[in-house]
């Protein structure tokens, strides 16, 4: 049996990071990433592309509450009552990456792979003040497929919001 349809294949994340990357160099903007869910495939994705250290500042993979509270600034209250899955801990997990790395752009990720019916995630981009916040359902996924699925649609989110602030290129 193929992959599914909705798996991200290695060229598809590869294009998105390339022309995320693009997008960065011609706006002169910097990228850092906080993941959960995703486990360090937005990280490796972005670095995979050649010239990538003149964009990619670094990031952060935090799984446990304490460390999205303590490296990220994630609000405690907000993270327990969620189990640090929910639109704001992404909105937050980004916010404390482009602090950390004093970026102008950041990527976070956050979710459920499996241990639930429906496999789901959340996933923020921040644009200087312009925040982005979008979620995933992935039913039938495996946890893999979930990590690259979301990780794709980060990358695409990121590439849309850029295209926004800065115009089509």
């Amino acid at each position: 049996m193929g992959p599914s349809s909705d798996v991200a294949p290695d060229d598809e994340i590869e294009q998105l990071a390339q022309r995320l990357g693009a997008l960065l160099i011609r706006a002169g903007s910097r990228i850092a990433a906080a993941e959960s869910l995703t486990a360090g495939h937005v990280q490796s994705s972005i670095a995979a592309i050649s010239g990538a250290s003149n964009y990619f500042r670094g990031g952060i993979t935090a799984y446990h509450l304490e460390e999205k509270v303590r490296l990220l600034g994630v609000d405690r209250a907000e993270a327990e009552r969620s189990d640090c899955v929910s639109a704001e801990v992404a909105r937050q997990m980004a916010r404390g990456a482009q602090r950390t790395f004093a970026t102008d752009v950041a990527i976070s990720t956050t979710g459920y792979a499996d241990g639930v019916d429906v496999p789901f995630a959340f996933f923020a981009v921040v644009v200087g003040e312009t925040e982005v916040v979008d979620r995933f359902d992935g039913p039938g996924l495996t946890r893999r497929q979930m990590q690259r699925r979301v990780a794709s649609r980060a990358l695409a989110l990121a590439i849309e919001t850029l295209e926004t602030r800065h115009g089509r290129q």
